[in-house]
């Protein structure tokens, strides 16, 4: 079919923590094809940071924080999160 945009929403939900690491290296396996984008929507901030090249922080539906993935410490983005 060759989708050009995979979208995950919460992929970790429910999932053992001994799973996630697997979760983790498939979406990894799939990026680095090239071949889609991936559309992460994920509240576990660890998990989030380890995979972004961009993030979008919302809030009541409004975006309140953009950048880069590698800058996310930086951006104070942990502390804006509710979770």
């Amino acid at each position: 079919m060759g989708p050009k945009l995979l979208i995950l929403d919460e992929p970790t939900e429910g999932i053992q923590p001994s799973i996630i690491k697997d979760i983790e290296q498939a979406i990894r396996m799939l990026a680095a094809t090239g071949e889609m984008a991936i559309l992460l929507v994920e509240q576990y901030y660890d998990f989030a940071k380890s995979l972004a090249d961009q993030y979008l922080l919302m809030e009541r539906g409004e975006f309140i924080m953009r950048g880069k993935g590698e800058t996310m410490p930086q951006d104070g983005v942990r502390e804006a999160l509710a979770v």
